[in-house]
């Protein structure tokens, strides 16, 4: 067995967290900064996208573009989270401590995290389809949204909850044992 915190797994698991914590912090310093951006400049913000198509500026669905970078922005800081207590979890198990009733605390959190994420992607797409339906107004068709039911993250949400059980009773077993020798 390895010796805690020498482990691969754990160290790429860790660099891995910490580089997506780092692309989330960069979107949600993006779309923060883009947000007001978008409220305060409306028209010119979205005139070089209708040039030329005949579509008036005016007719640009402001503030479902808002709506959307605002639900991004909330959904940016929901990942953020839940890496920085994926990050948690990776360095307890580092430590040698994988059942801290800590952990199992952070796993739940981060199942209401994703859970969270999947629910906001609804309005998200909802809003990304006004926005999409008035881009290809405005001649650019080439813009897209998926906007599909994600069994997958559905899934990770129950395993995400589940395991933070496990995690609970391992945590309340050990304490058991150690109570007992």
């Amino acid at each position: 067995m390895k010796a805690p915190g020498h482990d691969p797994l754990l160290l790429a698991g860790k660099v891995i967290v910490l580089f997506m914590q780092g692309l989330m912090a960069l979107a949600a310093v993006v779309v923060a900064i883009t947000l007001p951006l978008a409220l305060i400049f409306g028209a010119d913000f979205v005139s070089g996208f209708a040039d030329g198509s005949g579509v008036p500026v005016d007719q640009a669905p402001m503030l479902a573009i808002a709506g959307l970078l605002l639900t991004v922005l909330a959904i940016v800081i929901a990942l953020f989270v839940f890496f920085a207590k994926l990050r948690a979890i990776i360095d307890t198990v580092a430590e040698g401590d994988a059942f801290a009733p800590a952990n199992a605390d952070r796993l739940n959190l981060m199942a209401w995290l994703l859970l969270g994420t999947q629910l906001l992607s609804l309005p998200a797409a909802g809003l990304g389809l006004l926005v999409a339906k008035w881009a290809d107004q405005a001649g650019h068709e080439d813009i897209t949204i998926d906007a599909r039911f994600d069994l997958t993250g559905i899934l990770m949400v129950l395993v995400l909850f589940i395991l933070a059980r496990v995690f609970r009773q391992g945590a309340a077993m050990r304490d058991d044992l150690e109570g007992t020798v």
